[in-house]
């Protein structure tokens, strides 16, 4: 990392040409990189800038970093990064990156020093929390715990999966190539994690972020916010169709996952943590503010 603003500094620039039709567009700054200063290289053409950037991958190898609306600490968290995934930084300084993140383009500031070189992981962490051991023996000291999802380069040595920062039993891992058969499963075993607004898993997760982790983890990827998971998932369910485990119901700025026909499975601020409870609960508890509390069901899949 010490070496990317010299690299980048000293670097003949790239001379891209592109041609500009018409008007900017107004873009979803959500999900596309472009500030008062600075775009991202691949809206050239679609979006005037006075200067454009070409993402660089890194790897964050912090157990989990906050994805910032504004460089500073006190800042908003909007998304979080887990360990292993990949952000695409177009504006690095001494303390923070400014980019998107790899697995849905969210669009936000991370501490630097959670970020190193590009990584090609191998592994996932398949348990709530995985200890890593200092060495291949249960009984060695734990360095650090990594969340449900985290991703990291292993090799098999016995019981464990070596990596550059210590060591993770296999129990609590799968190969990249595995995917999960029941992606509701996931989210379950996040039962009882506090609710942490913009979190992912990493100490806490919000009620977007379960979804998109678990249907992840089944290998469906998805965007990270509730109004666009409720534009771009699965198809919707007409409204007198039984619910189903895995269904997912779509409130303002809310989403839940039935675990069956009449349990809500999500993460939410009443409770402040990851529930199951009666969907007919819920609805009750919101429609003292909202008479119509469901806006959308929608179904993943057959």
């Amino acid at each position: 990392m010490e070496g990317l603003n010299t690299l980048q500094r000293n670097a003949p620039p790239e001379r891209t040409r592109f041609n500009l039709l018409g008007r900017s567009v107004a873009l979803d700054r959500r999900v596309h990189a472009a500030r008062g200063d600075l775009a991202d290289l691949a809206l050239a053409g679609t979006l005037f800038s006075a200067h454009y950037a070409r993402a660089v991958p890194l790897t964050c190898v912090a157990a989990g970093a906050p994805i910032l609306s504004a460089a500073s600490p006190m800042a908003e968290a909007v998304s979080e990064l887990l360990r292993g995934e990949r952000f695409h930084a177009l504006d690095v300084t001494t303390d923070w990156a400014w980019g998107f993140c790899g697995h849905d383009g969210y669009v936000g500031y991370i501490r630097r020093d959670a970020l190193d070189v590009e990584e090609q992981p191998t592994h996932r962490v398949t348990a709530r929390t995985a200890p890593l051991f200092s060495a291949t023996d249960i009984k060695s000291p734990i360095a650090d715990y990594w969340p449900q999802g985290a991703l990291f380069t292993g090799e098999t040595q016995g019981d464990f999966l070596a990596c550059a920062e210590g060591f993770i039993h296999q129990r609590h891992a799968a190969s990249m190539a595995e995917r999960e058969p029941d992606w509701v499963a996931v989210a379950e075993r996040h039962l009882g994690q506090p609710y942490v607004w913009g979190g992912r898993g990493y100490r806490g997760i919000d009620c977007s972020g379960l979804v998109q982790v678990a249907l992840g983890q089944g290998g469906i990827a998805v965007p990270r916010d509730t109004d666009l998971q409720c534009e771009g998932i699965g198809t919707p369910i007409d409204s007198e169709a039984r619910l189903r485990r895995g269904d997912l119901i779509f409130f303002t700025g809310h989403v839940g996952i039935m675990a069956d026909g009449k349990t809500l499975l999500h993460a939410n601020a009443h409770w402040m943590a990851v529930v199951k409870e009666p969907l007919a609960d819920v609805v009750a508890r919101l429609a003292v503010d909202h008479p119509n509390p469901i806006i959308a069901r929608r179904r993943i899949g057959a």
